[in-house]
């Protein structure tokens, strides 16, 4: 009987570090890198290249990024018509020197950014650089399409 005692210790002693592991490493964030979307656009090709991004952040092909401050709204409209998007705000407002020399916006820093599904498969995200929230990709100085 004291032997079945000790045995159950010591497997508690095995099983309980084994289990704080799984609980810390199931607790990790989740990779950084957000979801990554190749260039399809000839802008996109020669401006920003492949992308990651997520709801902190768009990396760019040459390591550069945007941190965003906040996500501002679920909804956009695009050539008049509202669409679901995500509209975020840039923490640290600039225009980003990109591929090939070329510049996110090339008309000053960019405030915000926009996604919305650009049709099957497709992603846009669009650049703008105003002082108040876009409401429309009217005022967007740039857009780029990507592939999901």
């Amino acid at each position: 009987m004291h032997r079945a005692g000790r045995g159950r210790t010591m497997t508690s002693k095995r099983i309980l570090p084994a289990v704080l592991g799984l609980l810390i490493a199931s607790a990790a964030p989740a990779s950084a890198e957000g979801d990554r979307f190749r260039a399809f656009s000839t802008t996109a090709e020669s401006i920003t290249g492949d992308i990651s991004m997520d709801d902190f952040s768009i990396t760019f092909a040459n390591g550069r990024s945007l941190k965003f401050a906040a996500l501002l709204g679920d909804h956009f409209t695009v050539d008049g018509e509202r669409v679901n998007a995500s509209v975020y705000s840039v923490e640290d407002p600039s225009d980003p020197e990109l591929e090939n020399g070329n510049r996110l916006c090339g008309a000053g820093d960019v405030t915000y950014l926009a996604s919305w599904s650009g049709g099957e498969g497709l992603t846009t995200v669009a650049v703008f650089t105003g002082d108040e929230p876009p409401e429309s990709s009217a005022d967007m100085c740039a857009s780029y399409t990507y592939q999901d």
